[in-house]
């Protein structure tokens, strides 16, 4: 009987993608140090296979992380359908966007110019209301 990859396997994906994107390694790179094909690490970064115990060890020595970084974020709960409210965020900083936008952010050193930027974002996403009421308080 053949295992099918499952929605924790496609977050363990989601994790493995994540870490080598902040790292800067390409897929080649991942699959070379696996001793894979880049195909097999789309798969696995895809959820579309298993990553199993063994691999899953490699990946977190290749990857500088314990083996626990590819559970973290997961539900304590499997009871599925709930949408807690830092899924959005956690969603977005794992995509291409929120990862290139964290790094670029990150590498702003002046206090003040990263305070503006959040300050725009914050116009931009509606939230300029509540910034000026608590300004004013």
């Amino acid at each position: 009987m053949t295992k099918k990859a499952t929605e924790i396997d496609a977050h363990v994906g989601r994790q493995i993608r994540l870490r080598r994107l902040l790292l800067g390694m390409s897929q080649d790179q991942l699959a070379a140090a696996l001793g894979l094909t880049f195909q097999q690490v789309q798969k696995y970064e895809k959820g579309v296979n298993r990553v199993g115990a063994g691999r899953l060890f490699e990946l977190s020595e290749i990857l500088s992380v314990p083996v626990s970084y590819f559970y973290e974020g997961l539900p304590a709960s499997r009871s599925g359908g709930v949408n807690h409210p830092g899924d959005r965020v956690a969603a977005f900083l794992q995509s291409e966007e929120g990862i290139r936008l964290s790094q670029a952010f990150v590498r702003i050193k002046a206090p003040m110019v990263r305070r503006r930027i959040f300050d725009l974002i914050g116009l931009l996403g509606g939230e300029s209301e509540a910034a000026e009421t608590e300004k004013a308080a």
